[in-house]
């Protein structure tokens, strides 16, 4: 970088550390940015001819050396501006306080033990604990604090064997989609030799406690660990105590290496459900095992459910009747049976579809535990086993609710619920009586009653009713003050946002911000007509909902004209890039996550050729024509005036790989799109977000929230309030 723009750079950071950069109409120059070299390609598309200059940051950080030095770059500049920023410093400080606080995950019961995670604030990772006895002495079972120096190892899942005297738990290291699998003594503490490896998007499935079955992939070749296209799924056997060679292979389709394939278990460990799928739209194929037959060459799987149609969720057994949750002629879904004791399978009804979303269901005890979704919030109800006697748990507050499992014949179910003002209370639920009692409750730093949590309903561009959650401080609403805003999205793959706490959210609300969630169609929050109304050609329906939700927050006067920012990860992140390059007038910040970026190259790595579902296939023209309207990549507008973005992606994301993210931030500041920053940031060690230690999670939350404050004039306590956020003057 030359040294007149490293001049550039010090004085837009010295500007930006006594004001708000948002409020230097008049600033004299735009960011200078590292130079990116650009390719000369062009390729055709149906008679269109599309440049894709920066293909070659496609290749892999960790191979390319080019690639490495582009990143070593942009982190420099990105690393350079964020330190500039006073607001960082109370995020993070103030993040760590509110994170700082002894939390548990849900106990699981299994032979009169029960095991759970523990971390006692701060910790990189959570811990996981035994006790003999619901009040029996809590007792270390495993610290995955101590696998890996830098913290980026995590405990995935784990499972206790039905008696409790074994613990298969997965492995997952720098974020990434890969697991390998290891086995540990209870009593001893001790890890067996078993190692499994190359496992992905496995369930933890154990046949009695002799062994477990498993879903993996091929071994990768060398440097596409990260990077090449997922395939050839398969169900294996491992018998403790065998080196992984000698696993026994149970189901595959090698004629069809685009399925994905999955093991359930039922609580008693006789039957076995294998779901197969080929996207990430949920349609299933159901074939079942009976693992009652001894030795696993005897387990021919059978065809239960055939045809990809309909969305199928194992719920339990009992002897030889099997319940399931599904959409099969119910969008909102029901629940069903069938009896095995024939030949020919019988299906019955048991829970009918209601004007809820039936999101999930267990059996404990003699009990069916059902949980719904009530526009975006959680619902409980208990039902006998035939669907009769319905009880409702009384969850008393707007939040979600989550657990209830258990095993038939278990007097007890463990529960949680949170919200945006109040992180997760552990309950314990006597199921004979109906009471519940507090087993875990966080000890807070802050006063939950002092947010207000709304939900709001407003209209979207065809008129569509759309449900927004709306979160600030009680004073701030009482008075009727606008204030910056974060609006938060995502809109895909069926997945429902529901109210949730985060530490670094209830920081910007602590400062004064309100805090938005809108429940786009694309999502699951209404079933699959909802689903439906936000994927392939109707995709502009999930930037449009957001839109208007950015349009309501500032027409209500919750947020100031210039106060909305925007973030979204994975298909959100596609989100922030989509609806920033339509409507940029309208926002101040944006922070696109680990986004898809290019929609007409997604399918080409690692699981973006399941994603067709939602987006459709580049290579139909019909797709095609949508894909291109919306492509972040391919949209950005040179000569507007964008908001201030900052990018962040990861190393080792494997499942959005950070090509999306490295070429739309090189698009970005190559257009002339304003004189606002347009950053990138990438996390070494990470991956797509799940397992990321607490330490890099906070540097991450509070960079991208003083970056925020310092775009939407957010006043941080202590320091001197900012000027007046007005439209920046663009420098071509």
């Amino acid at each position: 970088m030359s040294g007149s723009a490293r001049a550039q750079i010090a004085a837009l950071l010295l500007a930006c550390m006594t004001t708000p950069c948002a409020a230097n109409a008049g600033a004299s120059a735009p960011m200078s940015y590292p130079d990116t070299r650009r390719l000369d390609l062009v390729e055709d598309h149906f008679g269109d001819q599309v440049a894709d200059p920066y293909r070659w940051l496609e290749n892999s950080v960790l191979t390319d050396p080019e690639v490495g030095e582009w990143v070593r770059q942009q982190n420099a500049v990105t690393d350079a501006y964020l330190a500039s920023l006073p607001q960082r410093d109370w995020f993070a400080k103030r993040t760590r306080e509110l994170l700082s606080y002894e939390r548990f995950g849900l106990p699981v019961k299994a032979g009169g033990r029960y095991f759970y995670t523990r971390n006692s604030g701060l910790q990189n990772q959570s811990q996981l604990f035994v006790r003999s006895g619901l009040a029996g002495k809590p007792r270390l079972l495993l610290d995955p604090n101590l696998w890996a120096r830098d913290g980026a190892t995590a405990l995935d899942e784990w499972k206790p064997s039905e008696d409790g005297r074994l613990l298969l738990y997965s492995v997952q290291d720098g974020g990434s989609d890969w697991r390998t699998l290891r086995v540990l003594d209870v009593a001893s503490g001790t890890v067996l030799t078993d190692a499994v490896h190359w496992a992905k998007f496995t369930q933890l499935s154990w046949v009695g406690s002799s062994g477990f079955l498993y879903s993996r992939m091929p071994e990768p070749r060398p440097g596409e660990e990260f990077t090449g296209r997922a395939g050839n799924s398969a169900i294996y056997y491992h018998q403790l105590g065998t080196p992984q060679s000698s696993d026994r292979l149970v189901y595959a389709t090698p004629s069809h290496p685009e399925l994905y394939h999955e093991v359930f278990l039922a609580s008693d460990g006789r039957y076995g459900v294998i779901r197969s799928y080929d996207g990430t739209d949920e349609r299933f194929e159901l074939r079942l095992l009976d693992l009652s037959r001894r030795g696993a060459a005897r387990w021919e799987p059978r065809v239960l459910v055939s045809g990809f149609d309909h969305d199928w969720k194992l719920v339990d057994a009992i002897g030889r009747r099997l319940w399931f949750v599904t959409n099969k002629d119910a969008p909102r879904y029901r629940m069903v049976a069938v009896d095995l004791t024939h030949e020919q399978p019988a299906w019955s009804e048991v829970i009918g579809q209601r004007d809820e979303t039936l999101r999930d269901g267990t059996i404990v005890g003699r009990t069916l535990v059902v949980s719904y979704l009530k526009n975006a919030a959680s619902e409980a109800i208990l039902y006998d086993l035939r669907g009769g006697g319905a009880r409702r748990i009384a969850l008393n507050d707007i939040g979600t609710a989550s657990g209830f499992k258990g095993h038939p014949g278990d007097p007890e179910t463990f529960y949680q619920l949170s919200s945006f003002n109040r992180p997760a209370t552990i309950y314990r639920m006597n199921l004979a009586t109906g009471e519940t009692a507090i087993f875990a409750a966080p000890a807070l730093t802050f006063k939950p009653e002092d947010y207000a949590v709304e939900q709001r309903f407003y209209t979207s561009r065809d008129g569509t009713k759309v449900p927004m959650f709306v979160v600030r401080k009680r004073s701030l609403a009482a008075a009727g003050r606008a204030a910056p805003t974060l609006l938060y999205g995502y809109g895909g793959f069926n997945i429902s946002l529901t109210p949730g706490f985060s530490a670094s959210r209830m920081a910007w609300l602590e400062a004064g911000g309100a805090f938005a969630l809108a429940n786009l169609r694309g999502g699951g929050e209404f079933g699959k007509p909802w689903h439906e109304a936000g994927r392939l050609a109707a995709k502009q329906n999930v930037f449009d909902d957001f839109i208007a939700a950015g349009e309501y927050l500032i027409a209500q006067g919750i947020t100031p004209k210039g106060g909305l920012a925007i973030q979204g990860g994975s298909n959100g992140g596609l989100l922030i890039g989509a609806v920033v390059n339509q409507r940029p007038d309208l926002f101040a910040a944006a922070n696109p996550q680990v986004g898809v970026m290019d929609m007409l190259r997604f399918d080409r790595f690692t699981e973006g050729r399941t994603w067709v579902d939602d987006y459709g296939k580049p290579e139909v023209e019909a797709d095609y024509r949508v894909l291109r309207t919306y492509s972040p990549y391919h949209n950005i507008r040179p000569g507007a005036d964008y908001p201030a973005i900052l990018v962040t992606t990861a190393e080792t994301d494997d499942r959005v790989v950070p090509a999306h993210s490295f070429k739309y931030a090189a698009a970005l500041q190559a257009a002339r799109v304003g004189i606002r920053p347009h950053l990138i940031r990438v996390e070494t060690r990470a991956g797509h977000g799940s397992g990321k230690p607490t330490d890099k999670a906070i540097a991450e939350s509070s960079d991208v929230f003083a970056f925020f404050a310092q775009w939407t004039g957010l006043m941080i306590p202590g320091h001197a309030p900012p000027t007046t956020v007005q439209k920046t003057a663009r420098k071509d």
